[in-house]
């Protein structure tokens, strides 16, 4: 006979924000494809919990990169070599 793992207990944590934040939190989840808000925010919380490393500028930067992206906004690495290469 095979054991299957069994799934840890979920425990419900309440907290407080406000209606614009609220607002906001619930867009964020929508617009990433998450199912439920309670999905996105476990999500979010383990991602904090596992990579303590990320502070919240490192997440705008990363941000601002990928809306560069998204927007066509990108070089070639030969441009970048181009320009940052001084003449002689």
């Amino acid at each position: 006979m095979v054991e299957t793992e069994k799934t840890p207990e979920k425990k419900t944590v309440n907290i407080r924000m406000t209606e614009t934040f609220l607002a906001d939190v619930d867009a964020a989840w929508r617009e990433l494809g998450y199912n439920s808000r309670s999905e996105f925010v476990r999500d979010t919380l383990r991602d904090a919990v596992k990579h303590p490393e990320f502070d919240r500028a490192d997440l705008k930067a990363m941000l601002a990169g990928e809306v560069e992206i998204q927007q066509g906004r990108t070089h070639t690495a030969e441009s970048v070599r181009e320009d940052l290469t001084p003449e002689e």
